[in-house]
Order: C-alpha cells, then sequence, then structure tokens
C-alpha cells in the first residue's frame, strides 16, 4: 500500500505502530522505572515483541532508560511531541550551578521555569529523570513542582488546611516537600529582582533523604538564589 506522499505502508506495520504507541502510554501511566516485564504483562505483548519495541523507542530517543537500568520513562521526544516543554536557554552560568548541585546530590535536580501559567521544564536531571513528566505537565497540582505557584499565591491547594501546611513550610524552611511511598521531592522558589516567582529548583530522592537530610534543603534553596539573577 503506498500513502498519498509516496511511502509505502506495509499490511503489518500498522500494527507495529499501534504496538508501540501503546507501549509509550503504558510507560506514561505506568510511571518512570516501570519494567520491561510490567509492560509485556501489562500490554499482554510477548517478552520478544516487548524487548524489541523497547530497544527500538530508546534509540530513537522516545523512551529512556533509568539510572539503574532496570526500566524505562518517557524520552525528550514524546514530550516535545505533546507540546509539553518549550524550548529554553539556560545561561551557561545557571548551568554551571545546576551541574555543582547535582555533583553533590544523591537524587535529580531539576530547574522549572513558569511561563503564563504553565510549568516549562527548563534543565532536567539526565542520570535521573522526572518520575512522571507529562503528568506534570497536564496536572501540576498533583506534584510539588506545580503546587509551589499556588501556595505562593496563597490559593487552596486540595484543600485549606493542607494550603496552609505548605504556606507554613515554605515560609518557616524556605522549601515545599512532597511524599510518595519511599521517595520524596522538595522544592525552593527561584524569584526575581522583586521578589516574584519565576521558577523553582526541585531534588527528587529517597523519602529518608527528604525527611531527615536538612543539607540537601539546604543546597537547594542556595543553588535557587543564584540562579535567579542568572535567569531573570
Amino acid at each position: 500500500m503506498t500513502g498519498g506522499d509516496g511511502v509505502s505502508i506495509s499490511a503489518r506495520q500498522p500494527t507495529a505502530i499501534h504496538s508501540a504507541l501503546s507501549m509509550l502510554e503504558a510507560v506514561a501511566a505506568m510511571g518512570a522505572g516501570v519494567t520491561a516485564r510490567q509492560l509485556a504483562e501489562h500490554l499482554g505483548m510477548p517478552r520478544a515483541t516487548t524487548y524489541r519495541l523497547l530497544n527500538l523507542l530508546v534509540q530513537d530517543e522516545y523512551l529512556v532508560r533509568t539510572p539503574d537500568l532496570t526500566g524505562f520513562a518517557l524520552g525528550t521526544k514524546v514530550a516535545l511531541l505533546a507540546g509539553s516543554i518549550a524550548v529554553e536557554r539556560v545561561p551557561r552560568a545557571a548551568r554551571d550551578v545546576l551541574e555543582r548541585t547535582r555533583a553533590s546530590a544523591r537524587g535529580g535536580i531539576h530547574l522549572v521555569l513558569y511561563r503564563d501559567g504553565r510549568v516549562v521544564i527548563a534543565d532536567e536531571d539526565p542520570d535521573f529523570p522526572l518520575s512522571n513528566r507529562l503528568g506534570l505537565q497536564h496536572e501540576p497540582t498533583r506534584y510539588a513542582l506545580g503546587l509551589l505557584p499556588l501556595v505562593v499565591r496563597g490559593e487552596v491547594v486540595r484543600g485549606e488546611h493542607v494550603a496552609d501546611d505548605l504556606a507554613t513550610e515554605l515560609r518557616e524552611q524556605g522549601v515545599i516537600r512532597a511524599r510518595d511511598g519511599q521517595r520524596g521531592c522538595l522544592v525552593a522558589p527561584i524569584t526575581d529582582a522583586s521578589g516574584a516567582l519565576a521558577g523553582a529548583l526541585s531534588y527528587s530522592g529517597p523519602r529518608r533523604y527528604i525527611d531527615e537530610s536538612d543539607s540537601i534543603a539546604v543546597s537547594v534553596i542556595a543553588a535557587a538564589r543564584e540562579l535567579g539573577p542568572l535567569l531573570t
């Protein structure tokens, strides 16, 4: 079969395309770190077919392997196709701050900017990808990075009690925290010269570091303050 643009499409290709798209949807739904075996079981797909599709999607950058090489996460091309990230130029001096902060962190360090009510991922940690990049774009208030602007503005977040707790934490500790099972994150605001919220720097990693280590919060807050004049 030949399409109107002259590209030949065999009878088997639509099925393969559908399988690849189903796999991308499954990774998005199941979250970063999902394994090949979990995907095969979820999709009812033969193990060999699953591995073959995963390798092709990683090769083409639609998926990436997690740092421990046991699981998979959505890649940059998926986010670009979905329009979920805008192209942001991060100055060299700001990248230096990020690299220095990442070198001392035992987890992911991510930079986002707030643009016209959207959360724009400006620099994602390449070694520890965001657990659900598309989820952050489409349902931002489920994540600390998306909650921060609402907390700063004093808006009600998932009920007023939660909003008050987050506002108190931000005022007293300079960050807000979120936990999900054995993992968590903390987020520090990045402000411009007038004090207005411009972005945020987050750390994501094992929950024990979120709960027990003040040094991580201090490091993220210090880096966020350095980034303010470099990005605004």
